[in-house]
């Protein structure tokens, strides 16, 4: 079985993905993972999981058209001229 490894260098911080073992069962991939990623204090904690039990999630449904992760994908002045409208308020002559 294959068991992916994530390890944190600092309390606090993310887990970060390390690398993937391949182990008989989940003590020894444990005790691999601490030999691999731990015994020279390169982490504080390791998370080790099974791969098959890693969800993978590929799509994003974005019902209310709403993409403000990407600076084109969210139109702001169409988005306030809607509110506008909405608001029974004209739009500046400037725009």
């Amino acid at each position: 079985m294959i068991y992916e490894v994530f390890r944190q260098e600092r309390k606090g911080q993310a887990f970060a993905h390390a690398g993937s073992l391949p182990a008989p069962d989940a003590a020894f991939a444990e005790v691999y993972a601490r030999e691999q990623y731990g015994r020279r204090g390169e982490s504080v904690a390791l998370w080790v999981v099974p791969r098959d039990q890693i969800q993978l999630i590929d799509e994003f449904v974005d019902e209310l058209e709403r993409n403000y992760h990407r600076v084109d994908g969210y139109p702001l002045k169409a988005k306030l001229k809607e509110a506008r409208e909405r608001a029974g308020n004209p739009a500046p002559a400037d725009s």
